[in-house]
Order: C-alpha cells, then sequence, then structure tokens
C-alpha cells in the first residue's frame, strides 16, 4: 500500500500493486495468476487499519463485484469511504480501480478494534 490519503470529502484513496512473487497468486492460477477476490477486499481493510490505527474485523460482505480480473504488477487505485456508523460497526463503500476502470466494487460491514461487536 503506497500514497495512503483522505479527501475533503473524507473518502480513503490508496494505491496497490501486488507483485508475481506474491502469496495469493501461488495456485490461482498457473500460469495465468489472478489476484484473489479476497485480497481485494484485504486491501480495503488494510487502509482502514492504517487510517485509524487500530485492528478492523471483517463482520460481513454485504456485497461484492468484480468485473475483470488483476494479474501481477498492475497498480491498483482503492477508494473507500464509511457510509455508516453505529455501534455495530460502520459500512464501508469501496471501489478498486486500474488504468481508471472500476474492476471491483463492494460494501462491507466492519467492526473497529473495541468498538461493540454484537449486531
Amino acid at each position: 500500500m503506497s500514497d495512503l490519503g483522505q479527501a475533503d470529502d473524507g473518502t480513503l484513496t490508496a494505491r496497490f500493486v501486488f507483485p508475481a512473487e506474491f502469496l495469493g497468486f501461488q495456485g490461482h492460477f498457473p500460469g495465468e495468476p489472478v489476484l484473489p477476490a479476497v485480497c481485494e477486499i484485504q486491501g480495503a481493510v488494510a487502509m482502514l487499519e492504517a487510517w485509524r490505527n487500530r485492528r478492523v474485523g471483517l463482520r460481513e460482505i454485504i456485497l461484492a463485484k468484480f468485473s475483470a480480473p488483476v494479474t501481477c504488477d498492475e497498480e491498483l487505485v482503492y477508494a473507500c469511504s464509511v457510509t455508516k456508523e453505529d455501534p455495530h460497526g460502520a459500512v464501508v463503500k469501496a471501489t478498486v480501480a486500474k488504468d481508471g476502470r472500476a474492476v471491483a466494487r463492494f460494501r462491507l460491514r466492519v467492526a473497529f478494534d473495541g468498538e461493540t461487536e454484537g449486531r
């Protein structure tokens, strides 16, 4: 992760590049590596952890849409925003783009370490 920042509207942005030797590419798929979707989702969680400087637990994947594969050494630009926070956690909307086009969109329910874990 690089260039983590926050826009005036609260949107977090960061850049990710997964090199060919990244563990996630092993076996997914030999000869034609594709970044597993769970790794794309984990990128958003990592951004939130760095921003809040605390652990973030993924509680639920509310929605996930992946529209194009990601392979080795492609730069991904993430944009994440917290759309709702309550005692049960936060709902985060995230977009992953490469070459200016969205390749994934998802909404996640997360809990920040030290906050209520119950639903």
